[in-house]
């Protein structure tokens, strides 16, 4: 068994470290809420650190799941950093999803000090953390992924190496474009359905088995049709993730013009006071909208 850190223990991170205490990887834990990781304690079989350096000394692998570019920096590369604490030959593995330029800073910090980095961001949300099923997709050496992936493999069924350092970033922020586009498509089919009278479960039974098929469909349309949003991935991390996207999208000179238009409806839903609601709750705002 592999020695391990974990550090950020929020809605993804809780249960990912908890599938790999689980597993029987002797994990050690700290979280910047000491309460959360002293939850986590009290739940699976760990020790509690007070620092990601403490955390990471000693360690094999240290993962890091945190919230923004400015959160990953200070865990990884400050002077309690996971860096700090880590030894030659430990890999460090990011599931923040962040932006490309953060994975090549912290892969050129990890190479310099003998270190194996992976930007390793996940697709599948709270209920795939806590399920284990989990999809990553991972940027950084070959060599370092091929090391991760028995790791990896605690709380993901698809792991994927996607390239350097930076892809695995990269692959995230199409699947934010895309799921972007999807449940705005969504919010708007069964919005249209509803005012025209049709019978919603009949109505997405049928395009279920069909081409508009898609995991938000399967996941989200009853609970978009009964007007709950009190789960799931918020809004106010979708925002953060497509500014990411936008950014890099200028960078490279790709248009995304459906993803600024549903940005802008997340920010309408914000001050509606739905920060922390589902990002299916983009139907709310049509509705309210009529």
């Amino acid at each position: 068994m592999a020695r391990l850190a974990f550090i950020g223990l929020g809605v993804m991170g809780f249960p990912m470290a908890g599938h790999l205490a689980r597993a029987g990887h002797p994990v050690t834990v700290a979280n910047r809420t000491p309460s959360k990781a002293e939850a986590w304690i009290a739940e699976y079989d760990g020790a509690l650190a007070k620092s990601p350096r403490e955390a990471a000394k000693d360690a094999d692998f240290v993962c890091l799941c945190v919230g923004n570019d400015a959160d990953l920096r200070k865990a990884a590369l400050g002077k309690t950093g996971a860096l700090a604490g880590m030894g030659k030959g430990a890999t460090l593995i990011d599931h923040t999803t962040a932006s490309a330029e953060i994975a090549r800073e912290l892969a050129a910090a990890a190479k310099a000090k003998g270190v194996g980095f992976l930007d390793a961001p996940v697709s599948g949300g709270e209920a795939g953390a806590q399920k284990g099923s989990l999809t990553v997709m991972a940027g950084g050496e070959a060599a370092d992924f091929d090391k991760a992936k028995p790791v990896l493999a605690a709380y993901a069924q698809t792991i994927l190496h996607m390239g350097e350092a930076g892809s695995g970033q990269l692959a995230k922020m199409v699947n934010q474009i895309c799921a972007a586009g999807l449940i705005e498509a969504l919010a708007e089919g069964l919005n249209f359905g509803r005012r025209a009278g049709l019978d919603m479960g009949k109505v997405v039974d049928v395009l279920s088995k069909g081409a508009a098929q898609s995991w938000q469909m399967d996941n989200r349309a009853q609970t978009m049709l009964r007007d709950e949003f009190d789960f799931g991935f918020a809004v106010q991390w979708m925002q953060k993730d497509l500014a990411i996207c936008l950014r890099e999208a200028e960078k490279i000179g790709a248009e995304l013009p459906v993803t600024e238009l549903v940005d802008r409806f997340y920010a309408e839903i914000a001050e509606m006071g739905g920060a922390r609601w589902d990002t299916s709750s983009l139907i709310r705002r049509l509705r309210e909208k009529a």
